[in-house]
């Protein structure tokens, strides 16, 4: 991305207001900040920084521009909510309404198209929908059938995936290259995250990583 290529489209950067109730840390090794999102969070930058979560049968989408570098992530449970759990308030504030696949994915584009961005610019990863949840409905292939179509509808094309399976995840995107690595957790991680999104799912409020590094 090149300063020139900023002033020709007249970009403005991501506007950070909105995120600031997002978790903050520190990645030593690349020196690099860390945005660390929660089921029904979402986190857009513009700066060179990593965005982190922690996924069983929730799914994340990484959006950026590979031309400008900007881009951001999500984190939803289920597809869709009916009409009465949703409110004004909600979808401006993005609390309940992004627990939701598809306001999550709208306040995620939303943010990014408010730099100047046109869905044209950008690409997609998709991370998640494990089956981790003992329950008859396999959420994570609903949540991973949603972002799919999507994503297709909005004319953003999906280039990489590490989705479905039996396994949580660990995932770490970077919007300024387009970068992500996932990192598939162990039993004992497995075992907490479905407990984590059991008690999610029924309220609807809102470990250490082990296994193989996966880079798409």
């Amino acid at each position: 991305m090149s300063a020139s290529s900023w002033v020709t489209r007249r970009l403005r950067p991501v506007d950070q207001h909105e995120f600031s109730k997002i978790q903050h840390g520190f990645d030593r090794t690349l020196h690099l900040p860390v945005a660390k999102i929660l089921p029904g969070e979402f986190y857009a930058t513009s700066d060179d920084e990593l965005i982190t979560t922690t996924l069983g049968s929730c799914v994340s989408a990484c959006l950026w521009s590979p031309e400008f570098g900007v881009g951001g992530m999500n984190h939803f449970m289920l597809p869709e909510a009916g009409p009465s759990h949703i409110d004004a308030r909600a979808i401006q504030s993005g609390g309940e309404a992004a627990r939701y696949g598809s306001f999550a994915m709208e306040h995620l584009i939303n943010a990014i198209l408010a730099t100047g961005l046109r869905r044209e610019d950008l690409r997609a990863k998709i991370v998640g929908g494990g089956k981790v949840l003992s329950i008859a409905t396999d959420i994570g292939a609903r949540n991973i059938e949603f972002v799919r179509a999507f994503l297709a509808t909005e004319g953003i094309e999906i280039i990489g995936e590490n989705v479905g399976g039996e396994s949580g995840r660990q995932v770490r995107f970077r919007p300024a290259t387009g970068g992500a690595q996932v990192r598939s957790l162990g039993a004992t991680s497995r075992r907490t995250i479905a407990s984590e999104e059991d008690s999610y799912r029924r309220s609807l409020k809102d470990q250490p990583a082990t296994g193989d590094i996966e880079m798409f």
